[in-house]
């Protein structure tokens, strides 16, 4: 039989070891931090359109990757629907600028890319009935 000590003991190394590592928390921490920070992007870029389409720029999937670093700045890579697109020069600056102001960021860059070229079937169902457009 233990005494009293030895089981205090074993009670101890038995909750240690069923205990959550402090850095699987924090890492699950982060993780559903940026998930929530991810979420209020997208809901910004949703307000953003391309002047000569009614639909937002999130839904004719013009933006590829968005990335919240470590220090909560944020990379956006999106595409632009032609290279000679009339907001390609204003466009840019305005994501950068609504996507800073999401709360839990601390700065926005976007970088245009040109690889995958864009096509309609990147867009989302809904943006294809909305144009009439089913690929």
């Amino acid at each position: 039989m233990m005494g009293s000590g030895a089981m205090d003991t074993a009670m101890a190394r038995a909750q240690a070891i069923l205990a959550d590592d402090p850095d699987e928390v924090a890492a699950k921490e982060r993780q559903a931090q940026v998930e929530e920070t991810g979420s209020r992007i997208i809901e910004v870029l949703r307000t953003v359109y391309d002047p000569e389409i009614p639909v937002n720029i999130y839904e004719l999937g013009l933006i590829y990757k968005v990335d919240v670093e470590d220090d909560d700045r944020v990379v956006v890579e999106m595409t632009l629907t032609s290279p000679h697109c009339p907001v390609a020069e204003t466009l840019p600056g305005e994501i950068e600028q609504k996507v800073a102001s999401v709360e839990g960021v601390s700065g926005c860059e976007v970088k245009v890319v040109w690889d995958p070229p864009w096509n309609p079937s990147m867009m989302t169902e809904e943006a294809q009935l909305e144009l009439g457009m089913i690929y």
